[in-house]
């Protein structure tokens, strides 16, 4: 049996490993452990950065403070989902409702079911370039230096991918080794919860965007039919309420991801500025192609969450505005005027589009992620 659902498992698995799922058992306590572990991580990290803050070694400054305000970036965005979990459960209880109606009404469980495969899809793709980014930050840096130092690493050099400072000395074995393998299995899920936050926009645009797909195939089969004046009015009722109640679920994922698309803007541009100045300097001074690696796949990565924020503010603006076309294109001057008249209504209301704001102020378009990645060129 297929799974009806948009929100792939792979999502569901992970907000419910950080107690973000409804109804999910000890929701509270796994969201608690996960936060305290990130605090914990947060203090050494800002600790490592206080104690070698050197202007003279602005390289490794940099570096270790572009991973250490992106680990910051991941916390608040956490924060700011969990603080507006009320907009998410109601989020997902109404598209449990628009899965019902699909089940009861089998002419729209096959666009549904459509949408749920490109979900699933795209979902894979985010979480899996997330974790090549962990990787290469991790596990795959460290293998890269053991290649480079074939004679042998020296203890009293050594040091973790994650940049941490501790009361105690880490280097001499199994002590390192251990400490190795705990950052390269936090890296992993660190990736897999930011990489499921983002699939998760895009999981819910989708949702609407089958909706309005699912609205207007209504809209043709009304202008397709010959309904008597009494029954178009109906259906007509039955469109308004349909497209309403598209606005209000637009409205709560526009809610639920303002903040965090605020953020993600904000805090983006520091760590793209301290990740792009490691990779110039890299280039200039001919280093070794572990930091270039590791840079490059973690400016990447940075880099694509601003552009799915901005292509799903574009896809869904687009799509809202395929409603009044639909109407337009319709057989609406073959309707009695009491109803056309109405529908001209909702040309009016559907020509305000849906969109995705950073903040409540500034629309998330593609326009606007070429005019951030313009600004870092200069």
């Amino acid at each position: 049996m297929k799974r009806t659902s948009t929100i792939s498992r792979p999502v569901e698995i992970g907000l419910r490993f950080i107690g973000m799922w409804p109804d999910s058992a000890y929701a509270t306590l796994y969201w608690l452990i996960y936060m305290t572990t990130m605090v914990i991580v947060q203090y050494y990290q800002y600790a490592y950065v206080l104690t070698h803050f050197d202007l003279s070694d602005i390289s490794l400054l940099m570096d270790c403070l572009g991973l250490t305000l992106a680990y910051t970036l991941a916390f608040l965005k956490l924060f700011a989902l969990w603080w507006n979990r009320r907009i998410f459960y109601y989020i997902v209880k109404v598209m449990d409702q628009d899965w019902k109606e699909c089940v009861i009404n089998g002419s729209y469980n096959a666009t549904m079911m459509n949408v749920a495969d490109i979900s699933r899809r795209c979902s894979n793709v985010m979480i899996t370039i997330n974790a090549f980014a962990a990787f290469f930050l991790s596990i795959g840096e460290h293998l890269l230096q053991s290649m480079d130092n074939a004679s042998g690493v020296d203890n009293n050099s050594r040091e973790l991918p994650i940049k941490m400072e501790f009361p105690f000395d880490i280097s001499d074995s199994p002590i390192f080794e251990c400490f190795l393998v705990g950052q390269f299995f936090y890296e992993l899920v660190l990736a897999f919860i930011v990489g499921i936050m983002n699939a998760l926009l895009v999981s819910l645009i989708l949702h609407v965007s089958g909706q309005i797909d699912i609205m207007r195939q209504d809209i043709n089969e009304i202008s397709s039919r010959k309904h008597d004046p009494s029954t178009s009015l109906v259906i007509i009722k039955a469109l308004i309420c349909k497209h309403q109640k598209i606005i209000t679920l637009s409205e709560n994922i526009e809610n639920l991801y303002t903040y965090i698309a605020l953020m993600q803007l904000l805090w983006n541009t520091l760590v793209i500025c301290c990740t792009g100045f490691v990779i110039v300097i890299t280039i200039r001074t001919n280093d070794s192609g572990t930091t270039s690696i590791k840079s490059v796949s973690f400016y990447i990565a940075i880099t694509l969450e601003v552009f799915i924020l901005c292509f799903a503010g574009e896809f869904l603006s687009a799509k809202s505005r395929s409603i009044s076309n639909a109407i337009y294109e319709s057989l609406w001057y073959d309707m009695p005027p009491t109803n056309s008249r109405i529908l001209l209504f909702v040309i009016l209301r559907s020509q305000k589009r849906l969109t995705i704001t950073a903040g409540k102020f500034v629309d998330l378009t593609l326009e606007g992620f070429t005019s951030f990645v313009q600004f870092f060129r200069l």
